[in-house]
């Protein structure tokens, strides 16, 4: 039976560091430590400076923490899509994206080798229209 997508508006929260080494396991444990599970993570640098986008099981408990130690974040609003893990199902998908006219300018994601389902996360030109494409 085929696994069916679900697609979710989620919070992304974005820090701006160094890169450095110890910078994400520092970041990881204080979230770890205040019960925070990071549910999907990219971490990309430019130059000197790092971006590690965060999406989070509890929002208001991840900005209460990084608030509490002085870390600065914006938050932006993206789509977590669950869709099928196998070949071609990711091009199909954003195909549909392309075909509403709806730009993705960050994408990530991953799926451990043989499971049934891969999660993505979208951040796109039109959140509301993209939410509502389904697999």
């Amino acid at each position: 039976m085929p696994v069916r997508s679900a697609s979710r508006k989620a919070i992304q929260l974005t820090i701006a560091c160094e890169d450095r080494p110890g910078t994400l396991s520092k970041l990881a444990k204080l979230l770890g430590e205040k019960g925070v599970d990071i549910t999907a993570m990219s971490c990309a640098p430019v130059g000197v400076q790092g971006y590690i986008h965060l999406v989070v099981d509890n929002e208001k408990r991840a900005k209460k923490a990084l608030a509490r130690e002085h870390i600065s974040f914006t938050e932006q609003e993206v789509l977590e899509v669950d869709l099928p893990n196998l070949p071609g199902c990711l091009g199909a998908f954003a195909e549909k994206f392309a075909q509403q006219n709806i730009n993705i300018t960050t994408a990530y994601g991953s799926a451990s080798k043989g499971s049934r389902k891969t999660r993505i996360i979208f951040k796109v030109s039109d959140l509301q229209k993209a939410a509502k494409i389904r697999w």
